[in-house]
């Protein structure tokens, strides 16, 4: 008896890091990593600071306000006419507006901050474009049961729990302030509200923040996961982005066929050919009206060695054993190019003995 098993399904699993541009494409489409407990944790706690540091400042804006209400409108007979309750709102907002300004503007600064962190500068309206899928039911019930919804539900469940018992905490240690709070002036009662108030902010702020850096954690974790690849799906972006490789291989073949030819087509130019005798081959072309020095126009090994003496041997070139000078000019001069300076008086001799044979000298 035999048990099939389709290898496919081994292949299908996300066992792949995530590629550069499969990460380029998940950020073009607004997917990125971002944690929105980073940014309600540090505009909170930003919000308690700026408060605590600037409560002297919004209570004599807040004093100065009231007694200009109490001074101005209400010894007046007609203190709440239309003009006076317009100007007492007007005056009212202005004052509110100049307490909270440094707060909101706090807020603004740490909010952008923390997501220019976060994800950088990024502009993509992809998000905003309707997704069928999300108006299926199945499949919003299936996202209700996911693993993602569970770990949301148990990340609130564990926010409440510690920002209330922080906050418990806090307020059951003052129970005898807040009660003999009731013999105080108002002032007194309004500045144990307000030190009372920042204390408890200040401390679920920083709760918040530890909670918001343990969810970025988390969040990176879950990103790179949803980003994971198939080997299939890596192989796919490879033939996308490189070509496929057989395709490059045929292509390289056909340059290297034709790159043989035109060489091959220029060896009847060459002045000598250098052997070793039987692994290289180097033909030389010598044209002291155009260049300097002697140029290497052809080389090859084996086989394509054999190539390029027969058609010398078809030519009549001089064909010259020489397998050290074979062997240094096939390791370091290229097809093109000129034979350097360390390798004149070895092939000028070799020319020279040529040139001899063809009583060209």
């Amino acid at each position: 008896m035999y048990l099939k098993i389709d290898l496919q399904l081994f292949s299908a699993e996300k066992t792949e890091k995530p590629t550069p541009k499969k990460k380029r494409e998940a950020r073009e489409k607004g997917n990125v990593l971002q944690s929105r407990e980073i940014n309600s944790a540090f505009v909170l706690l930003a919000a308690f600071i700026i408060t605590n540091m600037f409560a002297v400042f919004m209570g004599m804006v807040l004093k100065k306000s009231t007694l200009h209400v109490y001074e101005q409108y209400l010894p007046v007979n007609y203190a709440f006419s239309i003009k006076n309750l317009q100007s007492i709102m007007i005056g009212i907002t202005i004052n509110f507006f100049i307490i909270v300004a440094p707060i909101m503007l706090t807020g603004l600064i740490v909010g952008v901050s923390s997501s220019y962190l976060q994800v950088g500068a990024l502009f993509t309206a992809k998000p905003l474009n309707i997704d069928i899928n999300r108006l299926n039911p199945i499949e919003g019930f299936k996202r209700m049961l996911s693993m993602r919804s569970v770990v949301e539900t148990l990340k609130a469940s564990a926010r409440i729990l510690v920002l209330g018992y922080m906050s418990y905490s806090y307020v059951k240690n003052r129970v005898n302030f807040i009660f003999n709070s009731i013999s105080m002036d108002i002032i007194k009662i309004l500045e144990l509200l307000l030190e009372m108030s920042v204390g408890v902010g200040i401390r679920l702020g920083v709760a918040l923040v530890v909670l918001a850096v343990l969810d970025y954690l988390y969040q990176r974790y879950d990103y790179n996961k949803n980003l994971m690849m198939t080997k299939q799906e890596v192989k796919e972006e490879y033939k996308q982005t490189e070509g496929d490789p057989k395709i490059k291989s045929r292509i390289r073949e056909k340059q290297r066929a034709i790159s043989m030819r035109r060489m091959m087509q220029d060896v009847p130019k060459a002045d000598v050919i250098i052997t070793n005798p039987t692994h290289f081959a180097i033909a030389i072309e010598y044209n002291p009206e155009h260049f300097d020095a002697p140029r290497v126009i052809a080389k090859g090994r084996e086989l394509v060695a054999e190539n390029i003496k027969k058609i010398a041997l078809e030519n009549d070139i001089v064909v010259v054993e020489n397998k050290p000078l074979a062997r240094a000019l096939y390791d370091n001069v290229e097809i093109g190019q000129f034979v350097p300076p360390e390798l004149y008086q070895a092939v000028a001799e070799v020319l020279a003995y040529v040139y001899r044979i063809n009583n060209k000298i």
